[in-house]
């Protein structure tokens, strides 16, 4: 039988659920969790998801600091996978100890709503803490007076002064608008580097040559460039991950993508699929 679920969702609450006082220290974490997963996960397939996914959450989670409130739905409408996949990454995850959801409800009706999912800072990581203990968060008991002066505490941690500000801020690693959402979150996965991201998705771009300059129509739709990519770097780092030998991944990565564009412009059945 299911509990009571206590939690309301707002902004205090939210904000009480916070785990982080800068997007840097948050971003810090979930580098060394892709590690992790790398290390704890066999599968290839698995490993990928589950840090796109961790990915897609540290996205969301900047407005509260590490926690995000998606439902589930929406994320598996932006990984493009079923609403079950969803659930045992969710699962997976909240198992390594990564996030930890925590079960909410609206205040209009009182019934649930989308889970609130934390982004766990590595010490309470060893903890141990089993995901069921989860349920007896903070927020649960807490006031509105506590929560104000609790947003307030981490306001002031997080900013104690300009130059800590300008600081942070030099640090931040931000992938530009112009490459597409699908590729960034594969891509930096493997890449921390938002140069390196941006370059990858270059070398898509100028392999996709131009075939009538008077329209200036390229070979491929930008959403068949965009499968072509994504199938690309799959490509490439499958070859990383076998030693092969690259004076540079950018050339190596440019010789896989001219190749699969060479071979799926006269595949019918790959053009008439889009």
């Amino acid at each position: 039988m299911k509990k009571r679920i206590d939690v309301i969702a707002s902004e205090e609450s939210f904000n009480n659920l916070s785990r982080f006082n800068e997007i840097e220290e948050m971003n810090a974490t979930v580098r060394l969790y892709k590690d992790n997963i790398i290390s704890a996960v066999k599968r290839t397939d698995v490993q990928v998801r589950l840090i796109a996914l961790l990915e897609l959450l540290k996205r969301h989670s900047c407005k509260q600091i590490g926690v995000s409130y998606m439902c589930k739905n929406t994320i598996a409408d932006k990984l493009e996978v079923s609403y079950k996949t969803v659930q045992r990454l969710m699962k997976k995850l909240e198992n390594l100890g990564i996030i930890r959801q925590v079960p909410m409800k609206r205040k209009t009706d009182m019934l649930q709503t989308s889970n609130a999912v934390l982004i766990m800072p590595i010490e309470d990581v060893t903890d141990k803490s089993t995901p069921k203990e989860s349920k007896k968060c903070p927020a649960i008991k807490t006031t509105s007076n506590s929560l104000k002066q609790n947003i307030n505490n981490k306001r002031n941690t997080a900013f104690p002064s300009q130059t800590k500000f300008v600081k942070s801020f030099s640090k931040a690693n931000f992938i530009a608008h112009w490459v597409p959402e699908r590729f960034a979150n594969l891509t930096s996965c493997y890449y921390n580097e938002s140069q390196t991201v941006q370059e990858l998705w270059k070398v898509v771009k100028q392999c996709n040559r131009v075939v009538n300059y008077a329209t200036s129509e390229r070979a491929f739709t930008p959403q068949q460039e965009l499968t072509i990519g994504i199938r690309a770097f799959k490509e490439f780092v499958m070859k990383v991950k076998e030693n092969t030998k690259m004076q540079n991944k950018f050339g190596y990565f440019n010789g896989i993508v001219n190749n699969l564009m060479d071979k799926l412009y006269f595949d019918d059945e790959f053009l008439e699929s889009f």
